[in-house]
């Protein structure tokens, strides 16, 4: 039987639009900022990209600053200004803001001061939406953006980040969107390139396939593809609530990402769901994968008030555009199965 991935959240399945885009890049031989003929075919490519992220993410073209990843683009927004941010935060904002702002039961964050705070659109773990309030310094958008709607411009951030990879384009690329003309301290400098603030040359293949995943997300969020699988999440979530009664969901009273379920099962470590669940044929997740092989208890569980057996005992699944009803359902029977025989073994 094959296995069955349901991990989207750390890295989503490669799109075939993706694929397709970093192929045909490859070809491109020339260095987008030379001015012969092949630099300007692969100068060519790079701006189309562009104007699809633009487009997708609802910006100017000229916002977007391309990075090796969101952990990069961080590091461009957020580096030496002192922003606030809550504990349920990527690794990558919180090395470089404070964890003071508040956190509800249900994964909510309290700001008071937009202007001097980061604030992320959707948590990678349990799925919860923020209500994100105007003129935030800064939006971490990687986990939302391609699944909810967001537009960078009614948002009323400064600046936004996000991931190719996360939405179905290739490891390795980012963006930073950040209005032109807004400074921005550059954080790798030599050439020049991105408009003064993102020295070194160009992933033109990633970029070309960032520009396809995004558009490809933005058709198959306008055409209710996510509501599917939100229908979907539903399903698995109230076939392990009835077979595994004491097992909770994380964040369930809030609005989340339509993929993404957060199961608590007291007592039974993440870390041995994962592992228990791998050699049954299913890729799950106890987290965010940036913590993988970290032995720890989820510090976004923890911020929402749930005691150290809770946040140890977290697996997250987060379906893919391509999971069906009938893989949900072989999911939730083999996991309830294998809660079944944990309840036996420690009784």
């Amino acid at each position: 039987m094959s296995r069955i991935y349901l991990d989207y959240n750390a890295t989503a399945p490669l799109r075939p639009e993706a694929r397709a885009a970093a192929i045909a890049a490859m070809d491109a031989v020339g260095n987008p900022s030379s001015v012969h003929m092949e630099g300007r075919a692969a100068k060519t490519i790079m701006e189309r990209a562009r104007a699809q992220i633009a487009e997708a993410i609802g910006a100017m073209n000229a916002d977007i600053i391309f990075t090796s990843g969101a952990t990069e683009a961080s590091s461009l927004a957020l580096a030496g200004r002192n922003l606030q941010a809550a504990a349920i935060e990527h690794e990558a904002v919180l090395a470089w803001t404070s964890s003071d702002l508040p956190v509800d039961a249900n994964g909510l964050v309290t700001v008071t001061d937009p202007a001097s705070s980061t604030l992320q659109l959707a948590n990678s773990e349990t799925g919860v939406v923020q209500n994100l309030p105007g003129g935030l310094a800064v939006i971490d958008a990687t986990q939302g953006f391609g699944r909810i709607p967001f537009a960078f411009e009614w948002s009323g951030a400064r600046a936004a980040i996000i991931s190719a990879h996360k939405l179905g384009g290739l490891k390795g690329v980012g963006a930073l969107i950040i209005p032109q003309g807004t400074d921005v301290a550059a954080q790798l400098l030599g050439g020049g390139q991105e408009m003064g603030r993102r020295s070194g040359t160009e992933n033109i293949t990633g970029i070309a396939a960032f520009g396809a995943a995004a558009a490809a997300a933005a058709h198959d969020l306008n055409t209710g593809r996510w509501d599917e699988i939100a229908e979907l999440r539903d399903l698995l979530e109230q076939t392990i609530l009835d077979g595994s009664p004491g097992t909770q969901i994380a964040g369930r009273g809030a609005a989340r990402l339509p993929n993404t379920t957060s199961l608590i099962t007291p007592g039974w470590k993440g870390e041995t769901q994962v592992m228990a669940m791998d050699l049954a044929g299913f890729a799950i997740s106890a987290g965010s994968a940036c913590s993988s092989g970290k032995v720890r208890t989820s510090k976004v569980l923890a911020a929402m008030g749930y005691d150290a057996d809770a946040a140890a005992s977290v697996m997250r699944v987060s379906l893919t555009l391509d999971t069906t009803r009938d893989q949900v359902l072989r999911f939730a029977a083999a996991w309830i199965a294998k809660s079944v025989k944990h309840r036996q073994k420690a009784a």
